[in-house]
């Protein structure tokens, strides 16, 4: 019988050591065979009851048990003890950290947050508006003839016969003047859609910010004095100017501003096209039919509005010659800022 209990142990332990071991366990196993309250020391205690003609050869199979285990036990411990110490060799404590890079905000975000800061010094606030927009928002309170080329498929995306996604944020400033009276001072950034060819100068969705401030009186002095302001906050202090007419179906008269090319200084270079001028936004005095369309009384009230585009913006300050690449998410660019 003991015999038989002495094989079940071997066989036992045999089977232990055959799976993965560490330290730890290694211990519990000793612990559990060889300890005061093991097993083989319970095997010897059974070996006083045994036949005395059996003890000889039950003691010699016992003591060949504890030899065996104590002898693996110890074998394993020091091969255990061996490859925790190579692998702690494998870490060079002399080693510089590892630094853990972290994102950062996009170009774009940069440059939109700078411009609403810029314009938030100045007392404008700045407030969003729908993506998907009502042909009169987009056109019609705009003063956009029935006829105009932008009403056109293939300038603008239509989702049905009367809505589609806004191609400027000027829309924002009709919501905005038919929900308050004057004075009305505001600025309002936001994503715009264009059904254009993708090319390095042009995408089929980009982003704008317009503003717009109506009161008393305004003038286009004033407009000026706002705009350069801006634009030597947000460029360079010793820029120089200029305003060239244009036309905006919403504003009368209209403008584009243009400033001296901060790469080359006005002497002309491959960004400014050797002309030493960058364009960088369009402007005017809101036309007296976009003040009817909401209900402002255009001999009382005046004022001027102005839109610029985030991605020319940011393309003009960082010399960037491919708008495409604010889209590609490549990692290379985007941790240049």
């Amino acid at each position: 019988m003991l015999a038989q209990k002495i094989n079940a142990t071997l066989e036992n332990f045999q089977k232990e050591i055959s799976t993965p071991l560490n330290l730890k366990v290694l211990d519990e196993i000793r612990i559990k065979y060889l300890s005061k309250n093991g097993i083989i020391p319970s095997l010897f205690d059974e070996l006083k009851s045994s036949p005395k003609e059996e003890r000889p050869n039950l003691g010699k199979l016992l003591n060949s048990l504890r030899d065996l285990t104590t002898t693996k036990i110890a074998e394993l411990k020091e091969q255990l003890d061996l490859q925790l110490q190579k692998d702690k060799a494998q870490i060079d404590l002399s080693l510089p950290g590892r630094i853990k890079l972290l994102g950062s905000k996009h170009l774009l975000t940069q440059t939109l947050n700078e411009i609403k800061s810029i314009f938030r010094s100045l007392g404008f606030s700045s407030i969003d508006g729908p993506e998907l927009e009502s042909d009169y928002y987009n056109f019609e309170a705009l003063n956009f003839p029935k006829d105009h080329p932008a009403r056109d498929m293939q300038d603008t995306f239509f989702v049905s016969k009367d809505f589609l996604l806004r191609t400027h944020t000027t829309p924002v400033q009709v919501r905005i003047m038919e929900k308050h009276q004057p004075p009305v001072r505001a600025i309002m950034p936001g994503r715009v859609y264009r059904n254009e060819a993708v090319s390095a100068r042009s995408y089929c969705m980009f982003h704008q910010v317009d503003g717009i401030y109506v009161d008393t009186d305004v003038t286009f002095a004033e407009l000026k004095g706002t705009l350069v302001a801006f634009a030597k906050q947000f460029y360079m202090e010793d820029l120089k100017y200029r305003f060239r007419p244009s036309f905006f179906p919403f504003t009368e008269p209209s403008a584009e501003m243009d400033i001296t090319c901060y790469l080359c200084h006005g002497k002309g270079c491959k960004v400014c096209k050797y002309s030493g001028w960058l364009e960088i936004l369009g402007c005017g005095m809101v036309d007296p039919n976009v003040f009817k369309m909401v209900g402002y009384d255009p001999e009382k009230y005046s004022g001027y509005a102005f839109g610029m585009g985030i991605e020319r913006t940011a393309m003009l300050k960082y010399g960037i010659t491919d708008i495409r690449i604010f889209f590609d998410n490549d990692v290379r660019f985007l941790k240049q800022f």
